[in-house]
């Protein structure tokens, strides 16, 4: 069974021009977004184990889920069909998945920020502000978190702790590099960093970047609050 309306949810950005309402299209594609988050972290923790920040994130996504399908009931939206644990291919490390998680989520952000030009009913907004609000203040952080944990102790192992992060990712991504330094600061630009990164490489490489640019601003206890607390919802 197929959504009819797939290339739309892939796309996670309302379209005017088609013949569907733009209210409906809001609802199945943040439903359908947040059942691609829920599957990718539900089968990371059946691979690697209960893990954090995953066994955090993945009850949120749970909330999230909660929270939309109420809507699509009362406004008689069809639900999308959750066809994605069976497309999702995981990294071979538990690092590789948080870095994942790091683009997934800014994806999430964004995709939020388009939906919500264009969504007019109170209840409706109400919920997108929640969860893109989830999204920035506790899973994003979350996740940067785990992958600048995992190169921090990298680094401590061999003994090179005072490396320029961008070290850890070769000469090649020294630009990559130094664009995520302006996301780490908060300027994220999309179109920039799309000149940089496309295809499949950019979620993964932007979590990495990420991470390994944190390390310059979290010392290791912080670090582990942040793994243990931040994924909660609040």
């Amino acid at each position: 069974m197929t959504n009819f309306d797939e290339a739309l949810l892939l796309s996670q950005q309302v379209d005017p021009s088609l013949d569907m309402p733009i209210r409906d299209q809001i609802l199945r594609i943040a439903l359908y977004d947040e059942y691609h988050a829920y599957q990718t972290y539900r089968k990371v923790i059946e691979t690697f184990g209960p893990e954090l920040p995953f066994i955090n994130i993945i009850e949120a996504e749970q909330r999230h889920i909660n929270a939309l399908i109420p809507l699509l009931q009362k406004y008689g939206v069809a639900l999308p069909v959750d066809d994605w644990y069976e497309k999702i291919e995981l990294p071979q490390t538990l690092v590789e998945c948080c870095e994942v998680g790091v683009g997934a989520e800014i994806e999430n952000i964004k995709m939020y920020d388009n939906l919500l030009k264009y969504a007019q009913e109170e209840d409706i907004v109400d919920v997108l502000y929640r969860l893109q609000a989830a999204s920035y203040n506790n899973h994003l952080p979350s996740f940067r978190a785990c992958v600048a944990a995992s190169y921090q102790e990298a680094s401590r192992q061999t003994g090179n702790s005072e490396a320029h992060p961008h070290e850890a990712f070769g000469a090649k991504h020294h630009d990559l590099y130094k664009f995520a330094e302006s996301l780490v600061k908060g300027d994220f630009d999309s179109g920039g960093f799309a000149k940089l990164v496309t295809g499949d490489q950019k979620e993964l490489i932007l979590g990495g970047l990420l991470g390994a640019g944190l390390t310059m601003a979290f010392s290791s206890d912080i670090l582990k609050d942040i793994l243990q607390n931040e994924a909660e919802e609040k």
